[in-house]
This record gives C-alpha cells, sequence and structure tokens, in this order.
C-alpha cells in the first residue's frame, strides 16, 4: 500500500476536481478574451491568489511572512513570493455605498410600493415618504441631494423637476452606465459564491447555502418565462429579507455585540442550449 501525496486524491475524485476547475475557468477566459487580457496578466492575478491563500491559512504575522511556509505551499519560487508580499496595492474590502443601501432599502420597503408592489414616485423634500426622508434614514454624512445625484447617475433614479419627484427606474442593480462598477459587482457576487462552494466543498459539513435548481428541455419561451418567474421570487426575497436584516443589525448595535460579521444572499439563473449528445440525436 502506499501513501498518496499531500494535496493528491483518487484517480475519480481528481477527475472531478479537474472538471470542476475547467468549469471554473472556461468562463473566465472567455471574459479575459473578450477584454483582450493576455494570459500572462492572469496569471499574476492567479499567484497573488496563492500567495493570500497560503498566508491566510497560516495565521499569525510572524508566519504570514514566513516566505519559505509559502513557497512551500504554493510551488511558487521565494523570489516571487517575496514579490508579491512587499506590494501592498491589495484591493479594498467592499463596503455598500449610501446610494446602494438607499437604493436596496426603497426597494425593498413595503411602505414605499404600490398596489401592484412597484416603487412609488417620492417627493424630494419633507417628511416621509420623501426621498428626503429615505435618504437621512440611511446616512446624515451624505447630503440628500449628492445621493440622488449619484442614483441619477447609476440610471437607477430620475428627478422630475417639474413634479419635483424622484422616480425609481430600476428594481434591480446592476450598474449599467459604469463599467468599473459592474466588473466590481461582478467580483464580489461570484467571489463570494465560488468561496461559499468551496468552504462547503473542504468542510465535513456544509457551512453556506448554496443550492441550484436544473432542468432541461425547455423551449426557448419557456426558458424566457423561467427568467421573468425566478425575477418575481427574487423581488419577494429581496422585500422580506432586507427588513428583517436591518432589525438584526440594529439589535446588534443596541445590545453592543460584536459586529464583525457580513452576509451576502443572492440568486441567479442561466440559459444556454443544451449540449448535444455526441452522436448528434436529440431527446
Amino acid at each position: 500500500m502506499s501513501a498518496s501525496p499531500p494535496g493528491s486524491f483518487p484517480e475519480n475524485d481528481q477527475k472531478a476536481f479537474n472538471d470542476a476547475l475547467d468549469r471554473l475557468f472556461l468562463p473566465v477566459a472567455q471574459l479575459c478574451l473578450g477584454r483582450g487580457v493576455p494570459f500572462l496578466a492572469v496569471e499574476e492575478r492567479l499567484k497573488r491568489a496563492f500567495v493570500d491563500a497560503a498566508r491566510a491559512q497560516t495565521p499569525g504575522s510572524m508566519v504570514q511572512r514566513d516566505v519559505s511556509r509559502v513557497s512551500a505551499a504554493t510551488g511558487i519560487n521565494r523570489r516571487e513570493v517575496t514579490r508579491i508580499t512587499q506590494d501592498e496595492a491589495r484591493g479594498a474590502v467592499l463596503r455598500p455605498s449610501p446610494a446602494t443601501q438607499l437604493f436596496t432599502r426603497w426597494v425593498a420597503s413595503r411602505n414605499l410600493r404600490d398596489r401592484k408592489g412597484r416603487p412609488k414616485p417620492l417627493k424630494r423634500q419633507g417628511e416621509a415618504p420623501s426621498f428626503e426622508a429615505l435618504a437621512q434614514s440611511v446616512t446624515r454624512d451624505v447630503h440628500p441631494r449628492t445621493l440622488l445625484e449619484e442614483l441619477c447617475r447609476l440610471g437607477l433614479a430620475r428627478w422630475d423637476v417639474d413634479a419635483d419627484k424622484v422616480l425609481l427606474l430600476r428594481d434591480t442593480f446592476v450598474p449599467q452606465n459604469n463599467e468599473a462598477g459592474r466588473l466590481e459587482y461582478f467580483g464580489h457576487n461570484v467571489g463570494d459564491h465560488i468561496a461559499a462552494a468551496a468552504e462547503n466543498v473542504m468542510a465535513k459539513e456544509s457551512q453556506h447555502l448554496e443550492q441550484a435548481l436544473f432542468a432541461d428541455e425547455l423551449s426557448e419561451a419557456s426558458a424566457r418565462s423561467v427568467r421573468l418567474l425566478v425575477d418575481a421570487q427574487w423581488k419577494k426575497m429581496l422585500t422580506s429579507l432586507v427588513p428583517e436584516i436591518e432589525a438584526l443589525i440594529e439589535a446588534d448595535q443596541k445590545s453592543g455585540r460584536l459586529a464583525d460579521q457580513r452576509v451576502r444572499v443572492g440568486l441567479y439563473s442561466y440559459r444556454a442550449p443544451m449540449k448535444k449528445p455526441p452522436d448528434g440525436t436529440t431527446h
């Protein structure tokens, strides 16, 4: 009987692992090629990710600076590890902007929806319900007019100057006129999704909710109908979850509990043609 080297898998597991990596890397490669990003640039980001992951697995400031340990764990030579660890250009922790928080609260509030469930237009100033009151419920560090201008810039809202009302243009937030914003949104959402799935694979028991429903043999029209159903379910979930999460945050603040955790709750749908069997037949 021979022992497997560290990090290796039984043959079946190794194939499944490789298949999983192929599925993860293919859309990333497509995105990079679509933006004209060469392989070497992606390789540099992957090196940094390996170094960061190795440092995270060996907590403690002295161990984190142990180049030999990181090099041995990653297979990256010590000179490269030193170069990467000395580079302080790291991305900042994402925190929802006040404009994003305002948008989410407006969409989720039952009191700010009409009978058909659509977000109501809000008078710009005055007592609640108004845009000014909503803005001040999110933050008093940023002027409501500044938040209004930011929502308009993002294409999320419009200010009807004649009526002096603010209208919400969409009820989902994906930055449309800001490519950097779309990429940030993509990176954080997909990054957290992969992190949840990876931790579930590595842990003995599932740590995060990470499930999906799969169906095939649908017509294109039916697939579009599924998208509409998912959109409707997301709106219901958003309306239900946001007030409850805000209540939990408020309870933490009142009780003085250590508030060092973050959560991200997402829902996605994906549609693509079914792959044909090797003989080209369908069933």
